[in-house]
């Protein structure tokens, strides 16, 4: 039975970090938002997936992976789910909980990256916010934005496993998402990544290396890979780009 994911059709978003799993594992999935209507997809099932009050355990918000009865909820949490299942978390319990670890690191860095945009409040639009959003920008790229990069380079110099990944000799699910966090930086921020990333070619690195792997080129090259837009987490604002 194929994995059902559930998320927007229109942005990369949280549910990326999903996509690149089961893609890098060559997973049978379905992306219901992004199925025809007449398939039983849409954002309109999405929506209505949310809203069924038959779910005995409603999820909040989307990313959600259905797994025949199983229905599981935010990105860390599908990816803890996911990776023994697909081959890409680690085979002993603690390693396990570390690359959970990472992934909830991951999560902080996503949540600092929107609110780089969006301040104040989801409810208002960033035209509303943009002064908040210039100083809060200026502050994120000058001091959070090297403290989690150099934080990950620490974890690769860590690795007792080798020197090229998050975890162990062998690709697992954080590095997938180190991968998205430097693309969608260098979207966002093009001029600020461009003075930031090279103190960080361990990062740079993993990025390549993800990018080269067989399934995640023919995935990105492909229209299941959404472009980055300014509806979703990374967004380019050049006023914001410093």
């Amino acid at each position: 039975m194929a994995y059902q994911l559930y998320y927007w059709p229109t942005i990369q978003g949280r549910g990326e970090f999903v996509r690149l799993a089961l893609e890098e594992a060559g997973a049978e999935y379905l992306d219901i938002g992004r199925m025809p209507e007449d398939q039983g997809g849409g954002g309109a099932m999405v929506r209505a997936f949310l809203d069924d009050e038959a779910n005995a355990r409603p999820s909040y918000a989307p990313p959600i992976l259905k797994n025949g009865d199983v229905t599981i909820a935010h990105t860390a949490n599908i990816l803890m789910y996911l990776g023994g299942r697909i081959g890409l978390a680690p085979k002993d319990d603690a390693s396990r909980h570390w690359a959970h670890d990472l992934q909830l690191t991951v999560t902080d860095f996503v949540l600092e990256i929107h609110d780089s945009h969006h301040p104040i409040s989801n409810a208002l639009y960033y035209e509303d916010q943009k002064k908040e959003s210039k100083k809060r920008a200026g502050l994120f790229l000058e001091h959070r934005v090297p403290k989690y990069l150099a934080y990950f380079v620490d974890v690769i110099d860590c690795n007792a496993g080798g020197d090229t990944y998050l975890i162990g000799d062998t690709l697992t699910y954080p590095d997938l998402s180190m991968f998205q966090l430097i693309a969608g930086l260098r979207y966002a921020f093009p001029k600020a990544m461009a003075r930031i990333e090279p103190d960080y070619p361990e990062l740079t690195a993993l990025h390549d290396l993800v990018a080269a792997r067989p399934n995640i080129k023919a995935y990105l090259k492909s229209d299941r890979r959404i472009d980055f837009n300014e509806n979703g987490i990374f967004r380019r604002y050049p006023e914001l780009d410093k």
